[in-house]
């Protein structure tokens, strides 16, 4: 139902990609003026017209929140590649999670992606890189799989929300990504509309949502969320980094870059601001 990349996979290196205007994109602005008032369903379907099926991607933590989204993605097509990065530091609890709903919604494409293992016994031989530098275990372990998973892809879709805060709080509906577009159909909507969507279509919870996790990510940087904390205040607590950095790093690189460019342009350093 599901296909996982083999752990010891050598993933070729992509060709820098073409310009946005030569892949015959949209203007990212125009379409997000289009739906600014634009309801979940209505982006989603959209992205789905306008880029179509084989050009669209859609990236899911499979994490508290995430059944909504892809409650849309059923709903406008099943079929659409649903992108997760394992990270090899994921939750047992996050990975039944992606298979429950996998099942519920009838997703026929998820692609369990992984750090290419090579790359893992150079960079962080004794897997401890997350406690002596996060921003480079996020770029090992998520930017870069992700770069190389978003290869043959011209638009993606994603799940931030405006209300999470930080960097999310303005978030557009439809922005540019390096030379694809990005799509957050979730951005306008609140808490309570994501909480409606899972519980009117009878979507299984997140099992670790009882032990009042209200977002995770990898076991070693998420902890429970304290009473009166904001719903990300879990993840990579007491670092000061908010983000794992996929929609932007600190140093400019998008996501969209291929590997070899973005580890010329910043080394190991490409995680941590979106």
């Amino acid at each position: 139902m599901f296909r996982i990349a083999p752990k010891d996979a050598l993933i070729p290196r992509p060709t820098p990609p073409p310009r946005a205007a030569q892949l015959g994109l949209p203007d990212a602005a125009s379409l997000n003026r289009l739906l600014a008032d634009a309801d979940p369903l209505q982006i989603m379907r959209t992205a789905h017209e306008v880029i179509g099926c084989n050009r669209l991607a859609v990236v899911s933590s499979f994490g508290i929140e995430s059944a909504a989204l892809l409650k849309l993605v059923a709903d406008v097509d099943p079929a659409l590649p649903v992108v997760l990065l394992d990270t090899g530091w994921l939750f047992p609890e996050t990975l039944a999670h992606r298979d429950a709903v996998v099942a519920k919604l009838g997703l026929t494409d998820v692609r369990s992606i992984m750090p290419d293992a090579h790359k893992l016994q150079q960079r962080d031989p004794y897997a401890d890189l997350w406690s002596t530098n996060p921003d480079a275990c996020c770029a090992l372990r998520k930017i870069e799989p992700l770069a190389d998973a978003l290869t043959p892809f011209t638009a993606w879709v994603n799940g931030r929300k405006r209300y999470h805060g930080g960097d999310r709080t303005h978030i557009p509906v439809v922005e540019q990504d390096g030379v694809r577009l990005k799509f957050n159909p979730l951005a306008r909507i609140s808490s309570a509309d994501v909480v409606a969507i899972a519980k009117n279509a009878n979507l299984p919870p997140h099992p670790l949502t009882l032990s009042k996790f209200t977002s995770v990510g990898c076991i070693p940087c998420t902890r429970r969320t304290r009473p009166g904390e904001s719903v990300r205040a879990g993840r990579w607590s007491g670092t000061g980094k908010t983000e794992c950095g996929i929609h932007m790093s600190t140093t400019g690189i998008r996501c969209s870059l291929t590997v070899p460019e973005a580890l010329e342009a910043g080394d190991d350093q490409v995680g941590a601001a979106s």
